[in-house]
């Protein structure tokens, strides 16, 4: 039976981003997904000027309530975006309801990047999204989000010391894995870092930096983290996968940004749909305890 995970955030239905990554590509791993989508907007609002908006808030504990009257079971729940405070705690009231002992829950706290916030969010947002991540097994910020939650002054500079530093305050949240993503020592290589606090354990996993920004990438990477976890993947293999397959898709993608002028926004998002064989082949290669 394949394992089921579900997914909760946006749809945007232009520009590859949050549903529209996380669904493609979770199941190309081989997991069940099923989706809570938070709002539907007509083109995501990184770029795009003019889009549509209808907030879904009210959808959410409907839905919550449909499917624990059909007394549904979920291996893993994912969270991505979330528009609101009222979002945030719906979603935590979910997690109540189906997380379950071996319920593997992720959070991406998304709330901005390169020391800004995303339009509509205030500072105080984040002191809500500090009561998600207690309920999280593993939070995946980037460094911006990072400092909200730990409401320290963002790090535009930064060494290893300090990023182990930011990974262990952000367990004592509540989680038990923080998972820092963006990460760059040196000018070469990009990935990501990850703590366990009940192991006390570091690992990593980088690549050679792509020298473009593109749009949806941190979605890309917690979706198959998450996919990778549900699997039964080790927090090591799939840090792996989740950086290998983000650069495979970045690094297909710039050929066609080359083009654009450099400080023109690749809206678009990256593509992953040229990928989806590397992300079989990374999936196959996961080994579980009982293999």
């Amino acid at each position: 039976m394949l394992k089921r995970i579900v997914t909760i955030q946006d749809i945007s239905c232009f520009g590859k981003c949050s549903l529209t990554v996380a669904l493609p590509l979770i199941s190309a791993m081989g997991v069940e997904t099923a989706v809570i989508p938070t709002a539907v907007l007509s083109t995501h609002t990184g770029g795009f000027t003019g889009y549509t908006f209808r907030d879904l808030t009210t959808d959410i504990p409907e839905i919550t309530a449909h499917w624990n009257s059909l007394k549904l079971h979920f291996d893993g729940i994912y969270t991505g975006y979330l528009g609101s405070r009222e979002q945030v705690q719906m979603v935590a009231d979910f997690i109540d309801t189906f997380g379950e002992e071996n319920t593997r829950i992720v959070v991406d706290p998304v709330m901005g990047d390169a020391g800004k916030l995303y339009a509509g969010f205030t500072p105080d947002f984040a002191s809500q999204m500090r009561k998600l991540c207690e309920k999280a097994d593993v939070i995946v910020p980037n460094l911006t989000e990072a400092a909200l939650l730990l409401e320290q002054p963002y790090m535009e500079a930064y060494k290893e010391k300090d990023i182990t530093t930011y990974l262990r305050a952000l367990t004592d949240l509540g989680c038990r894995t923080a998972v820092l993503t963006g990460i760059r020592y040196d000018n070469t290589h990009h990935g990501a870092v990850a703590y366990d606090r009940e192991t006390d354990t570091f690992c990593s996993a980088f690549r050679n930096h792509v020298p473009r920004a593109m749009h949806g990438t941190g979605d890309v990477f917690s979706s198959v983290l998450s996919g990778a976890l549900v699997r039964g993947a080790s927090m090591e293999q799939a840090l792996s996968i989740a950086v290998n397959f983000t650069a495979d898709t970045m690094e297909t993608t710039l050929p066609d940004l080359e083009t654009l002028p450099h400080d023109q926004a690749p809206w678009y998002g990256v593509e992953f749909e040229a990928c989806m064989d590397k992300l079989v082949a990374y999936t196959r290669q996961i080994t579980t305890d009982t293999d």
